[in-house]
């Protein structure tokens, strides 16, 4: 068998394989000789078809079968010619199989790139000081005490005004005729002014009493989230109910006690602070990771396989779309599809790819290696972030041993990260100041 390789690129190679005539001749006979021994043709007893009558009822299927074999035990043979350390799928489109003359046939493949040593001792990186604020803490807690008000009807007769919570009974029609996208909803909550229909919808309950009726007119806009109604009039048809107000709780130690697991507010404060820090470390452990990837990546110049990247790709993808799924969205309710997607995130695909390659890369030429302790704690870890009990996570493992290499190296992965930061020149710096959202200034 003779195998050249035509270097496309750095890490796309064409392999032209050709199988000699001989072993092309010996393959069919073979075949032919296996196909007369089970064959039945009339008028012929078993194993007695002569190979003219074989190979003008079998031709086509011997033919397949045989290419299909030759293909399979040629390229095997290839790699390991070669030495080629492939990633992905192969691509071939394989001829037809002739009677006389050798087999000759290419097979387009991607390989993992060559790395040169990666110098990862000498970076500078940038440490942000980040500190809960007693700001941050006490807006954590009006959002708790949020979640514990009450409404009550409003005893004083008036009309309804901004800010208010409402109930109403609302039905929408277009055309005249009710509409299924607005169709009639009893006893409706909502706070004026919040648009949870649309503004305009709000801006008409105004001055409303309860027990009134009225009718509103609603045009929603072309961009509206609800493609059914975009661009569409509905006349709705609303019966305020009850007008209410917010009690919210006063923020004391009774109010952390009614959280469930708080003796005195400072418990609950102390708690709020912890988790903020928490928020911060994984914040700057996420800073420091990517200035270490963004620093080695404009280091290291190689070309990435695309079969490596549209791995990557199908993994966001399917993330995203997991994402769409808990929400009780899809692809298309959002005007999404996978080649959208793919266009809007093979840049990051790639920068995933570079960052797995260049760690590996660090790995390898450290001589890195995972103890079983090590891969003990990396069990706890994981056992830790999803709630389940550490047996689970060991039993999966188990039964997907073609998983526990990947969760391996991932492991490392986070030591060389580790390395790396061990080895930089760390720089404190105070966080950039923050616009505040609520004074918009």
């Amino acid at each position: 068998m003779q195998v050249t390789v035509e270097d496309v690129n750095s890490v796309k190679k064409i392999l032209h394989i050709e199988i000699p005539e001989d072993k092309v001749a010996r393959e069919l006979d073979n075949a032919y000789k296996n196909l007369k021994k089970t064959a039945k043709i009339k008028g012929f007893r078993p194993g007695k078809a002569p190979r003219s009558v074989l190979e003008r009822l079998y031709k086509k299927d011997v033919h397949n079968n045989v290419s299909s074999k030759l293909l399979q035990d040629s390229f095997v043979e290839a790699i390991k010619e070669t030495d080629l350390n492939i990633v992905g799928n192969p691509k071939i489109d394989p001829p037809g199989l002739d009677e006389k003359g050798p087999y000759k046939y290419d097979a387009t493949v991607e390989v993992k790139p060559e790395i040169e040593e990666i110098d990862f001792k000498s970076l500078t990186l940038k440490k942000s000081l980040y500190r809960v604020t007693d700001r941050e803490i006490d807006v954590q807690v009006k959002m708790l005490q949020k979640n514990l008000a009450r409404q009550n009807p409003i005893t004083e007769d008036r009309a309804v005004r901004e800010d208010d919570f409402v109930l109403i009974d609302y039905e929408g029609f277009k055309d005249g005729k009710p509409f299924a996208e607005t169709q009639k909803t009893e006893n409706f909550t909502m706070k004026i002014g919040t648009g949870h229909i649309l503004k305009t919808f709000d801006e008409q309950l105004i001055g409303m009493k309860p027990g009134d009726n009225r009718g509103i007119k609603v045009d929603f806009p072309d961009d509206y989230f609800n493609d059914k109604l975009a661009n569409l009039e509905i006349n709705f048809q609303v019966k305020l109910n009850e007008i209410r107000e917010e009690l919210l709780p006063e923020i004391d130690d009774e109010f952390a006690k009614r959280l469930g697991q708080y003796e005195t507010l400072d418990d609950l404060k102390n708690a709020i602070t912890d988790n903020l820090n928490q928020g911060y470390a994984k914040r700057v452990e996420q800073e420091l990771n990517e200035q270490i990837y963004e620093a080695l990546i404009a280091k290291s110049e190689f070309e990435v396989p695309d079969s490596m990247v549209d791995y990557e790709l199908e993994g966001i993808i399917e993330e995203a779309e997991r994402s769409f799924a808990y929400h009780n969205k899809s692809m298309e309710d959002l005007g999404l599809s996978k080649e959208i997607l793919s266009e809007k995130y093979r840049d990051t695909a790639e920068k995933k790819v570079r960052r797995h390659l260049i760690l590996g890369k660090i790995i390898e030429q450290e001589d890195m290696t995972l103890t079983d302790q090590e891969l003990e704690d990396g069990f706890k870890e994981m056992a830790q972030t999803f709630n389940q009990p550490l047996e689970h996570i060991k039993n999966y493992y188990k039964q997907n041993e073609d998983k526990i290499e990947f969760f391996k190296h991932t492991l490392l992965e986070k030591q060389a990260v580790k390395l790396i930061i061990e080895s930089s020149t760390i720089e404190e710096v105070e966080p950039e100041l923050k616009q505040d959202p609520e004074t918009n200034s």
